[in-house]
């Protein structure tokens, strides 16, 4: 799979702590390997766009589109709970 990253979750990528951008950088090779890694979490955030979202760590996620053989990251940030 291929693995975009859009300006805004750049963006947010580049604001995160730099041991948070180890752990994403971590967590989305594993996405590239197979969306089901089970330290991820995946799961469909909205069914409607068909938006997903994945664990970066227990306070962190990032969330994703799957169009054909491509994860788009569209955006990263701390979990809303």
């Amino acid at each position: 799979m291929i693995g975009i990253i859009t300006k805004t979750a750049e963006k947010q990528y580049f604001k995160l702590p730099k041991k948070i951008q180890s752990l994403c950088d971590k967590q989305i090779d594993f996405l590239l390997e197979d969306y089901r890694h089970p330290s991820l979490n995946s799961k469909k955030y909205d069914k409607e766009i068909n938006l997903w979202q994945a664990r970066i760590n227990k306070f962190y996620r990032f969330y994703f589109f799957i169009e054909e053989d491509r994860y788009i990251i569209v955006s990263i940030k701390k979990h809303p709970k």
